[in-house]
């Protein structure tokens, strides 16, 4: 982030889901690939472990293969195994892999998790990603019955949920009965969970994020967020203005994929405001933002202040709707905007 915005480095735009396409078409040919792997069992095969995501197009397409092998890296069953004949060396390691603490949730992220769980049916398949407010919604799930999983990645804030039985997966049609993800990251707790555990199926990300997979789940819910979003529900979730912030992920095909789920339901959750104050709803994108999530992609949008549904609306009624959940404290700025723009010219 720091490199590409004080321009020693650039960035590609691209779904992470495509990044597969970018080794496996040659359009990025690779001469080498360091992943980093689990020892190896009784038969000769390492593990990618915690994160399998674009690694596994880069093990089919790399002239030489470079493996690190962390007695640390869990083994996990999906897309992310390679034997020891396909490596062309090996570093052993034995080191703590990045972790990421799971922090205190605030009264608003709280309040946002419930509006979210009050969204979600039993039976449900869900997305989410890493953060306070994917924690506070799971947080506020712990009564529901029979959730799926069927991720881009996750954290410790599924533990729970499984741990009190509200996972089953029994009604997903794409490997029912298993959480299916591409990575994940979080506490040296989620790494032993992951460890060995066959209830667990990590994919290629060209695999979990497809979005014609994910729409066959019955009542999938992705949860996602975003840096602000205008009136006409426009989001920016990778970029500042003109800096860059984060990458495209896989939003985009999330929500798509819900959206297309029989009873899916695409949701947008963020504060009202930044810690700084400023209304994350706005009546533009700041110039330069980047638009990840267009405006017909949104359905449910979710603030502190409540939920509301935008699919089907007009530009003026989903000013309304968004405004309605807005921060108290900028309704009446948000409204002369929306008048400005939305009301007929003598």
């Amino acid at each position: 982030r720091h490199a590409v915005n004080a321009g020693r480095a650039d960035f590609t735009p691209i779904f992470l889901s495509e990044i597969p396409l970018l080794y496996r078409n040659d359009i990025v040919p690779l001469d080498v690939a360091l992943i980093h792997v689990s020892p190896p069992d009784s038969h000769g095969y390492c593990s990618l472990g915690v994160s399998v995501c674009e690694a596994r197009a880069a093990i089919e397409k790399a002239s030489v293969v470079i493996a690190q092998v962390n007695n640390q890296m869990p083994r996990t069953f999906g897309d992310g195994y390679i034997h020891l004949t396909e490596l062309d060396a090996i570093v052993e390691i034995d080191e703590e892999l990045p972790t990421s603490p799971v922090k205190d949730l605030s009264d608003r992220e709280i309040e946002i998790g419930e509006n979210v769980a009050n969204l979600v049916e039993n039976g449900s398949t869900l997305q989410m990603g890493i953060g306070s407010i994917p924690n506070a919604s799971l947080l506020a799930m712990r009564h529901h019955k029979d959730l799926g999983i069927h991720t881009e990645m996750f954290s410790d804030g599924l533990l729970p949920l499984v741990e009190n039985g509200v996972i089953s997966g029994m009604e997903k049609r794409i490997l029912p009965g298993k959480i299916v993800s591409s990575f994940a990251i979080g506490t040296r707790k989620l790494y032993d969970f992951l460890n060995d555990n066959p209830s667990i199926s990590m994919l290629d990300v060209a695999t979990t994020n497809n979005p014609s997979y994910i729409a066959k789940n019955p009542k999938t819910v992705a949860i996602n967020s975003c840096i602000e979003m205008d009136l006409t529900g426009q989001v920016c979730a990778d970029s500042i203005g003109t800096r860059m912030y984060s990458g495209v992920g896989g939003q985009v095909d999330f929500m798509r994929g819900a959206a297309l789920s029989k009873g899916g339901k695409p949701i947008m959750a963020f504060t009202s405001t930044t810690s700084k104050g400023i209304s994350r709803i706005t009546p533009t994108l700041k110039p330069g933002a980047g638009v990840v999530t267009t405006r017909a992609h949104i359905h449910w949008v979710v603030t502190e202040y409540g939920a509301v549904n935008l699919f089907g609306l007009t530009l003026k009624e989903r000013s309304e709707a968004l405004i309605s959940i807005a921060h108290p404290d900028h309704r009446e700025e948000l409204s002369k905007a929306a008048s400005a723009r939305f009301t007929a010219k003598e």
